[in-house]
């Protein structure tokens, strides 16, 4: 549906009827009725809440929905419910009318509007289709033809423009506007075979639907390398091997009600969200006959890329692709590909950008693997003692415009949960006048990135990603334990001159709870319940294991660093808020700068014996290499939260032998 197209109150019932009956034929799994306070919307329910705000005359046919999820109730609400209790089912909704942004709250068991508020200062994230529809309009313009015919390009329809957010640089012309760069590429017929035109960008006011300006540098030949990965994959292909399968004859060993999980002595409950990809929640462990709690919700918050070219056409490119967009997640499965043969998949229902509920199918899968190593094994010099072990995978795919990121939560039989994100899909890139690095004689070319590819450079960035984590360790009153790891001298005397203590100190404010990585001064960083004590008498826990990672390397008055502030630690601990969900806050679209993180923490706080929030910032700077083209293979990060003190010994140790 592009931006002519109108629905009639007539054709939007039939509409509604037809899709009505689709979604009951094709929502097995995603079902009519939620059956937990945080299943994601269903249809229905979507409907509901586009009709309520239709009776309520707030939207028309050009009304745009940037957003539309559940509206979480109260924490304190949730755990107290009980399965076939009423639950309270809200839907949030961001609302763009015109220039005009409002946030919605509809209650949608009782079909009536719970809040309307206009919010002002602020943008929404960009729906694909408003991508799409700018990429269409800027060709209109005489000056972006004009540049492109001076490229030798007199054909428009065979360029494809796409658009995205400008960031923020306290320029005049942005003030008052809704601005995106749309950058153009030249299609060769063939899928995935194109070519950025270098040196054009367009700078677009969304809300005028107007080009601002044109900014040429001049223009660059058209690459000659062949993108097209699909063309590629039709050639020879090599021999596959034999066969290699994970088979489950007698089916899953997991239970699901709804989106409720149960494996091994797991439990917890998960949906799907459009902005956030999978949000992990009521994860608990059952240990010697009780259930206890572990995480009351995890999910991923926000992730930032920055590009690394200084040059007029490149510097802006610092997205926000949760925030910014909002709409990444989640990419349809691939059946046997993207996960095994015996995953059990889950549908996602969602509104687009008309408020109008859509099917992505197979948006998620659960699936059981065999662990890399074995849980545990000792030799005692005559008995082996070893423990074979399985995890508990469940996946989804979010496709941010060039980049595909891969998100698992993979549950241990020992008691551990290992959160891992894997990269790929295309680099972004820049057509340039040298065909190779050696012909790159003043550097200039391969200055920002290296060629990857003939007359062909990636561009480098960063990624940064935010991960929000509301522990609930044995309750809701937690504190956050940082184990400094200090050398210590000993005496003349002994033999040994040095060795190392750790040191455990309370983070009792937000700015105690501020932490970055230093391996010249380690720390492990740790969730306890202060009130519940191990049968060794230390508080039970929980720690955060980093993996891999780095610092923004970008200096703190650039503005793309200030938009971006949660990179500034790789830990934050804040007390829990129902609505600081947000790792760069709720609207970076166009934001100054300081929201989020940096905003709420300011007020420094008390995180000492209450309901806490960890923040974990995971990030890794990218070089692109010529093994990236024409696609990337997945490159994998990944953290865990591991129990320490929780238990009173080895979780895994009843398993069979």
């Amino acid at each position: 549906m592009n931006a002519k197209s109108r629905v009639s109150p007539r054709k939007l019932k039939h509409l509604k009827t037809a899709l009505a009956l689709v979604f009951a034929v094709a929502l097995p799994i995603c079902s009519q009725s939620a059956k937990h306070p945080l299943d994601g919307l269903t249809p229905p329910e979507i409907w509901t809440a586009y009709e309520v705000l239709q009776s309520s005359h707030k939207v028309d046919a050009d009304t745009r929905f940037p957003m539309v999820q559940l509206h979480e109730p109260p924490k304190e609400e949730v755990l107290a419910w009980k399965p076939a209790q009423s639950m309270r089912r809200e839907a949030f909704l961001v609302v763009r009318q015109g220039v005009q942004m409002f946030e919605a709250v509809v209650d949608v068991n009782g079909k009536k509007l719970v809040s309307w508020t206009e919010m002002k200062g602020v943008q929404p994230g960009v729906p694909h289709e408003e991508e799409g529809e700018m990429g269409d309009m800027v060709k209109d313009d005489p000056e972006v033809q004009k540049a492109l015919k001076l490229r030798g390009i007199t054909d428009p329809w065979n360029v494809v423009g796409g658009g995205g957010p400008a960031g923020y640089f306290n320029t005049t012309e942005e003030q008052g506007r809704r601005l995106f760069r749309v950058m153009c590429m030249k299609e060769f017929g063939a899928i995935q075979n194109w070519s950025p035109i270098s040196g054009l960008s367009i700078l677009w006011d969304d809300n005028a639907k107007k080009v601002v300006r044109v900014v040429d540098t001049g223009a660059v030949p058209l690459m000659k390398a062949d993108r097209n990965y699909s063309a590629a994959m039709t050639g020879a292909a090599r021999d596959a091997g034999s066969a290699l399968g994970i088979a489950q004859p007698a089916g899953p060993s997991f239970r699901l009600s709804g989106q409720q999980v149960g494996w091994q002595n797991w439990n917890f409950h998960f949906r799907v969200d459009r902005r956030e990809g999978l949000v992990v929640s009521n994860v608990a462990y059952q240990d010697s006959g009780k259930l206890r709690s572990i995480l009351y919700e995890g999910s991923l918050s926000e992730i930032f890329m920055a590009y690394m070219d200084g040059t007029e056409n490149w510097s802006w490119t610092a997205f926000f692709d949760m925030g910014e967009g909002g709409s990444g997640f989640s990419s349809s499965l691939e059946a046997g590909v993207d996960c095994p043969d015996n995953a059990v998949y889950f549908d996602q229902a969602y509104a687009d950008a008309h408020g109008i509920p859509q099917l992505k199918p197979r948006a998620a899968c659960l699936f059981e693997e065999p662990a890399e190593a074995m849980a545990w094994r000792h030799d005692d010099g005559t008995t082996v003692e070893s423990r074979k072990t399985r995890n508990l995978v469940l996946r989804t795919i979010g496709a941010f415009d060039n980049y595909d990121y891969v998100c698992d939560w993979i549950f241990q039989q020992n008691g551990v949960i290992r959160v891992r994100v894997g990269a790929t899909g295309l680099d972004n890139i820049s057509a340039v006048k040298s065909r190779t690095a050696a012909e790159d004689t003043t550097g200039q070319d391969g200055r920002y990135g290296r060629f990857i590819a003939e007359n062909t450079v990636g561009i480098n960035h960063d990624h940064f990603f935010s991960f929000r984590l509301d522990f609930d360790v044995d309750g809701t009153a937690n504190s956050f334990v940082r184990d400094k790891i200090r050398m210590n001298r000993l005496p003349a005397d002994n033999p040994r001159k040095s060795i190392w203590v750790a040191e455990p100190e309370i983070a009792k404010t937000e700015e105690q709870g501020k932490a970055r990585m230093n391996m010249e001064r380690p720390e492990n960083w740790r969730i306890v319940n202060p009130n519940v004590k191990s049968a060794v008498g230390y508080p039970v826990g929980y720690e955060l294991m980093p993996g891999e990672n780095a610092v923004s390397l970008l200096v703190p008055e650039d503005y793309p660093q200030k938009r971006a502030g949660f990179t500034d630690y790789h830990i934050w601990v804040t007390p829990y808020r129902e609505n600081e969900r947000y790792a760069a806050g709720d609207y970076p679209f166009q934001s100054k700068g300081g929201d989020g993180l940096p905003a709420w923490t300011k007020a420094n706080r008390s995180i000492e014996n209450t309901d806490i929030v960890l923040w974990y910032t995971m990030g890794f700077h990218h070089v692109p290499h010529s093994e990236d083209w024409p696609v990337m293979p997945t490159v994998w990060h990944e953290f865990q939260l591991k129990p320490v003190n929780f238990f009173d010994h080895n979780p895994a140790l009843d398993l069979p032998k």
